[in-house]
């Protein structure tokens, strides 16, 4: 079988090193790669609701919230091996993307594509094995939403940023259900908030990392421009500082409502050290400056500790 004269091109650009691994062992190699274990820790999320109702210890807590983990793990490794298929000709244009194993030819767009599709029979199999099929609903509708940015809403400014916040949110909801725990109002704005500052940070630090060709790569950020993300990123950071204080002046211990309204001052402060580790980003991923920077990870564990003794 012989390759598209893209994926040969592409295959020669791989380093040799990797020729000194068996086969097996580098096709294993890339299929990991391309599941994306760097995005796997945004999957705790699902253990948000269980934590904030200090529900982890029941029966159907701490093993549940792992399930809906594990099932996100899946789904989402699935939507990755697919965009990376979809994405292979526009990644080998990218400078860092172009040595993606899809797009570099390590792993076979065949071989991708099976193993999406048994992340996703994975996924949706999870909520029924914990007789918790609202699960496999919110899998499901994770799924198609991810179909749907793939093929279309991708390109659509602004609509593209809700829809990579809602993958954020859709985690957080599983993990409720899966461990039954009604999620309020405020958990869900909290979340949405969140999640959308960090889909608007993603956008920002691609765009000051690619400059004229960022909308080579990806359209739609033709229509995004540095300050206006900076703009935005600010506003509900400061919104979503605001909607977890009213959610903890809402509690009615008082213990918990002064430790929860007293955490709020370490989530600004986590969020303000975000800020400017956004600014000063060049080339690395928003994950890793959420989670390899140290004074951010002890603005975070401040964060949880705080939190923690409060419930």
């Amino acid at each position: 079988m012989t390759s598209p004269p893209g994926e040969a091109s592409a295959l020669a650009a791989v380093p040799p090193v990797s020729a000194r691994y068996p086969a097996p062992l580098r096709w294993l190699a890339a299929a990991v790669e391309t599941s994306r274990p760097r995005q796997w820790p945004k999957n705790l999320l699902v253990f948000a609701a269980p934590l904030a109702g200090a529900t982890l210890g029941r029966d159907d807590g701490f093993a549940y919230a792992l399930v809906a983990a594990a099932a996100f793990v899946a789904a989402s490794a699935a939507v990755y091996f697919v965009n990376d298929v979809v994405d292979a000709d526009r990644d080998r244009r990218h400078p860092v993307k172009k040595f993606r194993p899809v797009a570099s030819g390590r792993l076979p767009r065949s071989h991708a594509l099976a193993l999406a599709g048994l992340g996703i029979a994975v996924g949706l199999a999870a909520g029924l094995a914990i007789g918790e099929p609202r699960l496999s609903v919110i899998i499901g509708v994770y799924l198609v939403l991810s179909a749907l940015y793939t093929v279309a809403l991708k390109h659509i400014p602004v609509v593209e940023l809700a829809f990579v916040a809602s993958g954020f949110v859709l985690r957080a909801i599983g993990g409720a259900i899966a461990t039954h725990v009604p999620p309020s109002g405020y958990f869900l704005l909290v979340c949405s908030l969140g999640a959308l500052m960090v889909a608007i940070a993603k956008r920002y630090t691609e765009l000051t990392m690619l400059h004229g060709d960022a909308a080579r790569h990806r359209p739609v950020m033709r229509w995004y421009s540095p300050s206006m993300l900076r703009v935005s990123q600010r506003v509900v950071a400061c919104a979503m500082v605001l909607a977890y204080l009213l959610w903890a002046r809402a509690e009615q211990d008082p213990w918990m409502r002064g430790w929860h309204l007293a955490s709020g001052l370490a989530l600004a402060t986590a969020l303000i050290r975000f800020d400017r580790l956004t600014a000063q980003a060049e080339s690395r991923p928003v994950e890793d400056l959420i989670a390899r920077d140290p004074l951010m990870i002890c603005c975070e564990l401040a964060w949880l500790v705080m939190f923690g003794v409060g419930l």
